[in-house]
């Protein structure tokens, strides 16, 4: 049995020049789409009409991680790279680990439950919770980064160092047409915005780390100083809430913990599943192996999609919509097949999406999407 996957780190440094930032740019478009399979597993593995709350808490979090993606598309476009989406080298097996982590933190596929929220919360970790190194300048024994955020602002510091050495008009010298912009993506957590220069560069930095972790040590995301909208817990916050149990109320710190409301989760309504399940493991001409396979496809077609959106076609986006039902509905007619393998079912485990997409099926993807 071979071990979780690891995903290639950039150099622990601030970047060096264009080629660099490019480099690390594209390393934080590949992070972010690996917290959305996990997400979308525990959110459709609760039986349909259960846990409402943590539906639509871990819903706006994908919301948000899909914008996260679109604005990190945007500043690699902004800064002359090309985001790679479609394509076998920017799909993470599962499981995997968590990069940027000092920690060997294991990222499954797993049913919603106090396991998988365990693994979000260090997913989304606040970079004061995870310990030094808290810059790539420190000296020392330093390393590497021990968090998301901490990644991030490696990435800030690039951008500023190198607006300052090469000129604000020169580091921003990508097509704007390769932009998505607000006429082109509706999200309910934030919104899209072109990237146009160095006060916008920074502005996406803040919203996707303000959003993941907080503003300054407290509980809520910046979403109304920046967009003029309701401010709401963090992702790490709401993750909290729910295996807490209760809401943070408006006075709440992340010392204080959750004090708000009782949140409603019953974990007993899920459907359990193996979370190192491979479509493999479906006898091969089953209904189920058929469903896991086309599952796999509609996903590969769902990234041609934001690939083709974030590389010159902007307005395609509106398209990745009806895809993502598409995919809840595959998802949904697995979890109701309980596992074909004998001593799997008989410990209650159930079918499940695998988010295996190699390079036959975008070649069959692109196939469907151009019919």
């Amino acid at each position: 049995m071979t071990g979780p996957a690891v995903l290639r780190e950039p150099p622990f440094r601030v970047p060096r020049d264009r080629a660099d930032l490019q480099l690390f740019l594209q390393a934080a478009l590949t992070l972010e789409h690996l917290t959305i399979p996990p997400y979308l597993t525990a959110m459709y593995s609760m039986r349909p009409g259960t846990n409402r709350p943590a539906f639509y808490a871990i819903r706006g979090v994908v919301l948000e991680e899909m914008l996260h993606m679109t604005l990190v598309a945007n500043l690699l476009n902004a800064v002359g790279g090309t985001p790679l989406v479609a394509n076998s080298r920017f799909v993470t097996g599962y499981p995997a680990l968590l990069p940027f982590s000092r920690d060997r933190v294991t990222v499954a596929l797993r049913h919603f439950g106090v396991k998988a929220l365990e693994t979000f919360l260090r997913i989304e970790q606040p970079e004061y919770l995870s310990g030094p190194p808290h810059h790539p300048s420190a000296a020392g024994d330093a390393e590497g980064w021990t968090s998301v955020g901490q990644f991030y602002d490696t990435i800030r510091e690039g951008v500023l160092r190198l607006s300052a050495q090469l000129g604000e008009q020169r580091l921003f010298s990508g097509d704007p047409a390769r932009q998505v912009g607000p006429e082109h993506f509706y999200n309910s957590g934030g919104e899209v915005f072109a990237v146009t220069g160095l006060a916008s560069a920074l502005k996406t930095l803040k919203v996707i780390t303000d959003q993941g972790e907080g503003v300054s040590m407290s509980v809520f995301d910046s979403d109304d100083q920046v967009f003029g909208e309701a401010r709401e817990p963090a992702h790490y916050f709401r993750f909290n809430e729910l295996l807490q149990q209760r809401a943070y109320g408006p006075h709440d710190t992340p010392a204080t913990g959750p004090t708000g409301p009782v949140v409603d989760v019953t974990w007993r309504d899920v459907h359990p599943i193996d979370p190192g399940a491979k479509a493999t493991h479906y006898p091969r001409g089953s209904a189920v192996r058929r469903a896991a396979e086309e599952f796999n496809e509609v996903y590969a077609q769902l990234l041609c999609l934001l690939e083709d959106a974030f590389t010159g076609a902007p307005a395609g986006i509106g398209a990745a919509a009806p895809v993502m039902l598409r995919l809840r509905g595959l998802a949904e007619r697995l979890y109701r097949n309980p596992h074909p393998d004998p001593a799997q079912r008989a410990r209650g485990l159930y079918a499940a999406p695998t988010y295996e997409v190699t390079d036959r099926h975008f070649r069959r993807a692109r196939a469907a999407l151009a019919r």
